[in-house]
């Protein structure tokens, strides 16, 4: 039997009987440090300041208290618990929805309330044998290496080749983290050759779309689903298949089905709210921007695009017959939230004020006038860049509001920033059709594919001068500015003070005003790191 008498327990539990009950437990099976806390803050506090062996967490935690899966969400980004460590999952909710939200983070149990002595007794037992034979690889995994997890794997097989199933998702995820693509294909497939597993084909599904092998995604992805229908990540990943497609009612239905099983994930609520704004279905985009921003209230996934959708959504949804009183006020909650939390973030303070004034506009002209008078000041101002989606719509809400020459100049902004994306153009086009904003990025678009062809042509001094052609018509696009800093940096010691170091900090300056959700900013990231040395 395990001995207990040198590890350490955290209870996590709002009921102070429950609590008491489980202490009791494990002091007779012999634990002598046992921890206690009542909310979820506490705990990520006490975690912060010692490191335990076992937490047995409750789901819920009481009503606008962070929950379980909020608290397992921050152990492990803010790394704050051991791979080693065992997390289990307490609750005496039993239904679908709940027990699936639960260990779609993947908890090492999952533990229904009530139970006794014996039974958390054989369920520790059984999780710290698992955790003892794979101690070498959850070891590398702390140290965030996957050459030793491939290597702690091998060395385990070679041990027992029975222990090799146990080694499949640690080699795959090892693979994945070293961008070694081949070789994870090759291990998904033998896998579901052999036995099917729902991780597996999750797995491949996202390695085959991000390759741009959209048709070949979705068919992973369908006959995955046939086999596992009650897995929400495979919905996930098919809805960006169908999304990449065009296909954005499909989607929706999909990411319905998820939130049919899984109700409880925030940014899927969010994307959901998203997708039915694109098919101007006003109704379910309402609801999942609702559910987004109550359930993100206590989650580090909390996002005001939630709120500004929730408004938005209310709005459009009332643009025929008028907002009713009880609307009215819930657009002015939400927004207010806004603008109450993000206080320095000026492209949120712009489009509360704007969402605000849009609402207003039938109903309270003036105060609709003097928050866009607010919102023009502060957008004279910005250095930021909003995102595509919030620039559009921004010029949009200042089309509707009379301001007809700031959305053209917001257009053109966006058009400089973003104009290499024909979908953003598409969407250009709807609210204008000045040829001068249309038609201003296509020859720095010619001269940037230029680049790019003569830049993977392996022609630096080219390459640097085409992008640099490119980057004089329009500064701020991004993805021309991240070209020419990748051409500058290339053979570049950036150890040594040079004319075309400098230049690329320039550029990654410019760029550095894109909102951090961009697709890009990973990459960016990369490149600030060696332009400066971080």
């Amino acid at each position: 039997m395990l001995s207990y008498h040198q590890k350490s327990f955290l209870i996590v539990d709002d009921f102070s009987d429950f609590r008491s009950s489980v202490r009791s437990m494990l002091r007779e099976l012999g634990v002598k440090d046992v921890d206690t806390a009542d909310t979820g803050e506490q705990a990520l506090r006490m975690c912060g300041q010692k490191s335990y062996d076992f937490i047995l967490q409750d789901f819920h935690l009481g009503d606008g208290k962070k929950n379980g899966q909020q608290v397992l969400e921050d152990l492990m980004i803010e790394k704050l618990i051991s791979h080693e460590s065992v997390f289990v999952m307490v609750t005496a909710e039993t239904s679908q929805a709940m027990v699936l939200s639960a260990l779609e983070h993947e908890p090492d149990a999952y533990l229904t309330k009530p139970f006794n002595r014996s039974g958390l007794a054989q369920r520790l037992e059984r999780l710290v044998q698992r955790k003892t034979l794979l101690k070498p690889i959850l070891q590398a995994l702390d140290r965030n290496k996957p050459v030793e997890v491939l290597n702690a794997c091998i060395a385990l097989c070679k041990q027992d080749v029975r222990y090799a199933p146990l080694c499949l998702r640690y080699r795959a995820d090892a693979l994945r983290d070293l961008n070694q693509n081949d070789a994870l294909e090759r291990l998904y497939d033998s896998i579901i050759a052999d036995r099917p597993l729902p991780w597996a084909f999750a797995g491949l599904g996202k390695l085959l779309f991000k390759r741009g092998q959209v048709t070949q995604a979705k068919e992973v992805y369908e006959k995955a689903l046939k086999v596992f229908p009650m897995m929400p990540a495979l919905y996930d990943g098919m809805a960006d298949v169908l999304i990449a497609q065009g296909d954005t009612k499909g989607a929706q239905r999909i990411l319905e089905e998820a939130i049919r099983l899984s109700p409880l994930a925030v940014r899927r609520q969010a994307l959901l709210g998203k997708l039915a704004m694109t098919n101007e279905d006003f109704e379910t985009a309402s609801k999942a921007y609702r559910q987004a921003v109550s359930q993100g209230a206590q989650s580090r996934f909390k996002d005001a695009e939630s709120n500004l959708g929730l408004a938005h959504a209310l709005i459009s949804k009332g643009s025929d017959k008028g907002l009713d009183t009880r609307t009215r006020l819930e657009i002015n909650t939400t927004l207010s939230a806004v603008a109450k939390e993000n206080p320095s973030d000026p492209g949120l303070q712009v489009r509360a004020r704007l969402m605000k004034a849009t609402s207003l506009l039938l109903n309270d002209a003036e105060t609709a006038e003097k928050l866009t008078e607010q919102a023009m000041m502060r957008i004279e101002g910005m250095e930021q860049f909003m995102s595509a989606d919030a620039a559009l719509l921004v010029a949009k809400q200042l089309q509707m509001l009379g301001q007809a020459d700031a959305g053209a100049s917001m257009l053109k902004n966006c058009a400089e920033i973003y104009g290499d994306d024909p979908s953003v153009m598409q969407g250009i086009a709807k609210l204008t059709d000045d040829p001068t904003i249309l038609n201003a990025g296509n020859a720095a678009a010619d001269l940037n594919r230029q680049g790019v062809r003569v830049y993977k042509a392996g022609n630096l001094v080219e390459a640097r001068d085409v992008f640099r052609k490119a980057l004089a018509l329009q500064p701020k696009n991004i993805s021309i500015a991240l070209n020419m800093a990748q051409s500058l940096l290339h053979g570049t010691d950036t150890s040594v003070p040079s004319a075309e170091l400098e230049a690329c900090r320039a550029c990654l300056k410019t760029v550095g005003m894109m909102p951090d959700t961009d697709p890009r900013f990973p990459r960016y990231q990369k490149l600030r790191s060696k332009a400066f040395g971080e």
